[in-house]
């Protein structure tokens, strides 16, 4: 780094850093402090220790029956997008025709937002449900595998562009290192294509878990909770502790969801990290 930039880095870095500091990381520590307090506003808070944690899981079961559906739905949620997905990225690199087509009909729904994917989807649902006297909300399997679809249709997509581009990003030679060894198609999937497309595995797992666990306005749009929170994920479960229930109690108590909630993600994802960037191969 030469004198000229290292007089000017400052400069530059500050607005940046000035952003990342008031946008996330002051909120986030005022975020942890409230957790430990009952308050109604940030100036309002008195210190309780850790009873608001406790609380959220002896006061209120929603908040376990909530961490439970949003865990289910995200193994199912994972393995089947990157599934589908890595098989659509496989089919799509070969030479067929009409295949930039159909690379950007999956992608557009990615494009949708999720208020409005849900809206679409509670319409489509409900209208094949309506036929049998039910609707989206009448049951939580209903919603479930509601919130599946929707997940699959607008993710799969995305991560298929990431698997193409890691596929493309494979050097030739050693497909064709492995033929000219007499290796089968199969042994070159497994012991050539695989192991060097783990950077796209990495990053399509990491994306379809964190979303999956974090996915708030297509639950809210498609099923609301509904039936009696049965459906509700984490994520909507404490915006509805925090904005819905009355009583300074529940925010502290949506508050300590949050964080606990932070917490749990940021954990998953590191570990999923952590084992899947061990199996990449150095090109």
């Amino acid at each position: 780094m030469n004198k000229t930039v290292k007089r000017w880095f400052p400069v530059f870095v500050l607005p940046t850093l000035a952003a990342f500091l008031i946008a996330f990381v002051i909120p986030f520590v005022m975020g942890v402090v409230l957790s430990f307090t009952e308050f109604r506003t940030v100036t309002d808070a008195t210190f309780i220790g850790l009873k608001n944690y406790i609380r959220a899981f002896t006061d209120d079961r929603l908040f376990l029956n909530s961490l439970w559906f949003t865990v289910r739905f995200a193994v199912v949620a994972v393995i089947g997008i990157n599934v589908i997905a890595f098989i659509l990225a496989l089919l799509f690199t070969r030479d067929l025709p009409g295949t930039n087509f159909f690379r950007t009909v999956f992608f557009m729904p990615n494009l949708i937002g999720g208020i409005v994917l849900g809206y679409i989807w509670q319409v489509i649902i409900n209208g094949v449900l309506y036929k049998y006297g039910y609707s989206i909300t009448s049951s939580p399997v209903y919603g479930f595998w509601g919130l599946v679809i929707l997940m699959h249709w607008q993710l799969i997509g995305y991560m298929m562009i990431i698997y193409i581009a890691g596929l493309q990003s494979i050097p030739n030679d050693y497909i064709e290192a492995a033929y000219i060894d007499g290796a089968t198609p199969w042994q070159t999937f497994w012991k050539v294509k695989l192991p060097n497309l783990m950077p796209s595995i990495t990053i399509c797992l990491f994306l379809t878990l964190t979303n999956s666990f974090k996915l708030f306005d297509q639950n809210l749009a498609l099923t609301g909770g509904e039936p009696a929170h049965a459906s509700e994920m984490l994520a909507l479960n404490i915006y509805q502790t925090f904005y819905v229930r009355s009583g300074p109690q529940w925010k502290g108590i949506g508050q300590a969801k949050a964080v606990l909630f932070c917490i749990l993600v940021i954990a998953i994802s590191s570990l999923q990290l952590k084992l899947t960037k061990s199996k990449e191969v150095q090109q």
